[in-house]
């Protein structure tokens, strides 16, 4: 447990009375990435007096909100570079609520007290029960369907922000915004559709009140955040003294844009490092392709090529260049952004990459490709075919997903494929020849691929031979070839 007065002497502590916060926020989703990234930068405002503190939630994972109140809602923040390190305690949390320990009863109240303004989440893509494709709620999903039963005991992520909505609204107070930190474009969107079309279906009152008063800011959310290892848990009890089941690891680059679009009020964030503007679409679909594009292409690539770190990917100069080309080739002119120089952010991301000191891993960024193709890879893909232009460096990170999610590395060991539809992947691997018919088995998932790119004999016929060139000579032999033939 998390000793404060066993720090060593340059770890920051909180320089403000943790007595003054005031929940304002429920953030749904304690990750690593949360901890790191919007926690912080409350963290950071509540230095300069920010009042505003967060209720923290898990609906699933009850140990991490266990060790948390153990530590009176400390943890500790370690920003890494090459060749230096800092770590601070963030103290911004004053409370913290388990779904199935404490019963969704219970975050459902939190949600429910007038002092809270917002309430925002990152549970990853698959935390909204959505088509990835469409943006759609999907209705089949087994915890929406539930929830359209039991209305006031919800298990998905839009029943409960649902259930606090029509809390609130039946009690007479003011409605929250509803904040998504989670990488897909217009997740603001996304979020209020999943919500709204829940409603519909539940109470069309609801859904009317909800499209008036309750406002979605969409964000961008921008920093590497490793999960942490048993090794990095031991590293940092040995430098603090002491052991922090909590704590987080993560790059020092920071970056949060933010739709300044809150019903309720909101923390003055810009004070603390993140950008406030009226369309964060352009950033977010900056973001999105060429950083976590590249993430996913060097994920799979670099999975199959046996790199275990994106920082291992970087020395291999295929692999760098094909990332590099990918993001300036194949996603930058795909872009809505004006007045950012791309060349420039590439050349950051690459120097990102190559930060020795994050121990990022190729597996952790390849769970849950059926979530992340569409919006990181698909997308553009689909701008080249429009537009008759080159992507065959997109479709060769496709193509190392579907050798990825056949189960089997490069060595013929066995792969553990963490997917929400990984019973489906399984099912198409298992009942469809290698080559062409397993390219088209996987380009079968409409939820995913929708189904253009299955029709498009062009696209089956270049993932096909990228396909079978990874089967037959392995991923950096096939990346040096490609990389070379462009």
């Amino acid at each position: 447990m998390l000793e404060i007065d066993r720090l060593p002497a340059d770890v920051q502590r909180p320089r403000y009375d943790r007595r003054q916060l005031k929940t304002r926020m429920v953030h749904i989703g304690f990750g690593a990435f949360h901890r790191a990234h919007q926690a912080l930068c409350s963290d950071k405002l509540a230095e300069q007096g920010s009042d505003w503190g967060y209720c923290e939630v898990n609906l699933n994972s009850g140990d991490l909100i266990q060790a948390l109140r153990q530590q009176d809602h400390l943890y500790t923040l370690t920003e890494m570079a090459d060749d230096s390190l800092q770590t601070r305690v963030i103290g911004v949390i004053t409370s913290a609520l388990h779904g199935k320990g404490d019963g969704i009863e219970a975050v459902i109240a939190a949600m429910s007290q007038p002092e809270v303004a917002i309430v925002s989440m990152t549970v990853t893509e698959k935390g909204y029960c959505h088509h990835p494709a469409s943006g759609d709620l999907n209705p089949d999903h087994p915890d929406i369907v539930h929830d359209l039963a039991h209305p006031d005991a919800p298990r998905s992520l839009p029943g409960l922000i649902l259930a606090a909505i029509r809390r609130r609204r039946d009690a007479g107070l003011p409605p929250f915004s509803v904040m998504s930190c989670d990488n897909m474009p217009e997740n603001g969107h996304v979020t209020r559709n999943a919500i709204v079309q829940l409603a519909q279906r539940q109470d069309s009152a609801l859904a009317d009140y909800i499209q008036q008063h309750v406002t979605f800011p969409s964000t961008m959310v921008d920093r590497i955040v490793p999960a942490m290892t048993d090794s990095a848990f031991a590293q940092l009890t040995e430098r603090l003294g002491s052991r922090d089941p909590v704590a987080v690891e993560a790059e020092p680059f920071f970056q949060w844009v933010i739709e300044d679009n809150f019903v309720s009020g909101r923390p003055a964030w810009e004070q603390a490092g993140a950008e406030l503007v009226s369309d964060v679409l352009p950033f977010e679909e900056m973001k999105l392709r060429m950083l976590n594009g590249s993430h996913s292409f060097l994920a799979y690539l670099g999975f199959l090529a046996g790199y275990e770190y994106i920082s291992d990917c970087m020395a291999d100069a295929n692999l760098r260049t094909a990332a590099r080309r990918l993001m300036l080739e194949q996603q930058a002119p795909t872009l809505r952004t004006q007045g950012v120089d791309l060349t420039a952010y590439a050349d950051s991301l690459i120097a990102r990459y190559e930060n020795r000191a994050i121990k990022h891993r190729t597996y952790q960024i390849a769970t849950d490709g059926t979530q992340k193709l569409p919006q990181r890879l698909l997308d553009s893909v689909r701008w080249h075919l429009k537009n008759g232009s080159n992507c065959d460096l997109l479709l060769l990170g496709v193509a190392g997903w579907m050798r990825y999610v056949g189960g089997v590395d490069e060595q013929g060991a066995p792969v553990e494929i963490r997917d929400p539809l990984k019973a489906e992947l399984a099912e198409r691997v298992a009942n469809s020849a290698e080559g062409e018919a397993r390219v088209r088995a996987l380009l079968g998932i409409k939820a995913v691929f929708g189904e253009d790119l299955a029709q498009n004999a062009a696209v089956v016929a270049t993932l096909t031979r990228f396909w079978l060139q990874l089967r037959e000579h392995g991923a950096r032999a096939t990346v040096a070839q490609v990389v070379n033939s462009l």
